[in-house]
């Protein structure tokens, strides 16, 4: 089969080229992949983390349909439209046996931590394997993995009520974008912090700039300011984030494209009752649920490469210029 494969660290290391057709167990499907989609993840993976195995394929989102099933799969068949949760588990860890797979003691993720679907085909244990529900697209498919469930899981862990004001920083990237959608799901009432006008089609209530955010939550809000802000930026917008955050409200974080170092004011923090919370990803009830209430979620795809294009995909990706998703197409 045809892979984009590196074998060291570096951009320039990603190669369009044959590797070795994947072999399936007895509990395993065999995966045509459709669409992968491009993430800051994958952008780490090729060039700092440690992988495994090398030489490695990357890819941590992505959909198709099943070429073969082992002896003993039952749950997908061939010709079905399939995604995958992405996180490795055991299945009896401490936090496993808690349902929250996505800190796996002995864990890890598809793309990093084994070959990812950056190729054409792609061998992954059942338990991974989920249907796409039949109005999804292969672009809303191969978001599911992380962009949709780390901002689903985002605004569970920050129990999100109807009613209240969420404002969402990075709204018009891969998460921000589920965020605001789903933020309308949960029956809030959504500030986008963007320069994208588009966001008022994904649910969006109000689309404001970076240096308007404060002036403008306080007037959404009579004062009260947010009961929930998502952070997917990290340190050089933590402050306009902990700025409009209300008394009792809570900050979501889950990214450090923008810096992972802050500055904290403990004062304000405890005298407001604070939360902070971080999360990472999501567990697969997070997953299953969100299959069936992102039914109707929207992608803004700003561009599709070739597979064979990976270099450019990812050289794109942090493009100031990029309006939305990139998605490799095999």
């Amino acid at each position: 089969m045809k892979a984009l494969v590196f074998d060291k660290s570096g951009i320039e290391n990603l190669k369009y080229t044959d590797y070795e057709d994947p072999k399936i167990g007895p509990n395993e499907v065999l995966i045509r992949v459709r669409y992968a989609g491009v993430n800051p993840v994958d952008y780490y993976t090729v060039t700092r983390l440690n992988v495994k195995p090398l030489p490695h394929i990357p890819g941590v989102e992505f959909a198709g349909e099943v070429e073969k099933v082992g002896e003993r799969v039952t749950k997908v068949k061939p010709g079905d439209r399939v995604t995958i949760y992405g996180r490795i588990f055991d299945g009896t860890c401490d936090m496993c046996m808690i349902g929250y797979e996505t800190l796996c003691r002995n864990g890890g993720r598809i793309g990093v931590d084994a070959n990812g679907g950056w190729a054409e085909y792609i061998a992954v244990e059942e338990k991974y394997v989920f249907k796409l529900p039949s109005e999804f697209s292969w672009e809303l498919g191969s978001s599911m993995t992380v962009s949709a469930l780390t901002a689903y899981h985002a605004l569970k862990e920050a129990n999100l009520k109807p009613g209240e004001v969420l404002v969402v920083f990075g709204a018009s990237g891969n998460t921000g974008m589920f965020a605001v959608q789903l933020g309308k799901k949960f029956g809030a009432k959504v500030i986008a912090v963007s320069r994208k006008s588009w966001l008022k089609d994904f649910g969006a209530d109000l689309v404001v700039g970076y240096d308007e955010v404060e002036e403008k939550v306080k007037e959404f809000t009579n004062g009260k300011m947010a009961d929930v802000v998502i952070d997917s930026l990290g340190g050089k917008l933590w402050n306009k984030g902990f700025s409009v955050v209300g008394v009792k409200g809570r900050i979501v974080t889950f990214g450090t494209l923008l810096g992972a170092e802050v500055s904290l004011n403990l004062s304000e923090l405890y005298s407001k009752h604070i939360s902070i919370l971080g999360v990472n990803r999501g567990n697969r009830k997070d997953f299953v649920e969100l299959l069936e209430l992102c039914k109707d979620c929207k992608v803004k795809t700003h561009k599709t490469y070739k597979l064979e294009e990976g270099k450019e995909a990812l050289q794109e990706l942090f493009n100031e210029k990029r309006d939305g998703r990139i998605f490799l197409s095999t």
